[in-house]
């Protein structure tokens, strides 16, 4: 099993403002929402708010409109858009999910929920901090 460092999210009450000042003060690069394979929500799961993207060209930075009943309308206890997140990828989910549930660390699994090709889990690390880790699954 590989994890590897994959993007930084931040929640905003105004990401336009956010992508400029990414994009526009530090030079990133604007990445399309198309090139995010998002999840059409349907009856109150999922995520239809605002979100946008930056790049340096390796790592993302994902900007989205903060959410505070995300997790309660998904049937989940922990919230990735109260307070951003950073997220890791996987290649093999299921180890992962084995070592978290040895260590004790309880997480959300919000499945392709946000992302149809991304299997995301979320939980916490000691401080509180959200971490997610996903598989791609297309």
């Amino acid at each position: 099993m590989k994890l590897d460092f994959h993007h930084i999210n931040f929640v905003s009450g105004d990401v336009d403002r956010m992508h400029d000042f990414y994009t526009k003060v530090l030079g990133l690069d604007d990445m399309p929402v198309a090139q995010f394979p998002r999840t059409e929500a349907a009856d109150g799961k999922g995520f239809d708010g605002k979100i946008r993207f930056a790049t340096d060209g390796g790592m993302q930075m994902h900007l989205a409109e903060r959410a505070l009943d995300i997790a309660f309308h998904n049937g989940q206890v922990i919230n990735p858009l109260e307070r951003g997140h950073i997220a890791f990828r996987t290649d093999d989910l299921g180890a992962f999910l084995a070592i978290l549930d040895a260590e004790g660390i309880p997480y959300s699994d919000y499945g392709t929920a946000f992302s149809k090709d991304w299997h995301q889990v979320f939980f916490h690390d000691p401080e509180g901090n959200v971490i997610e880790v996903h598989q791609q699954v297309a």
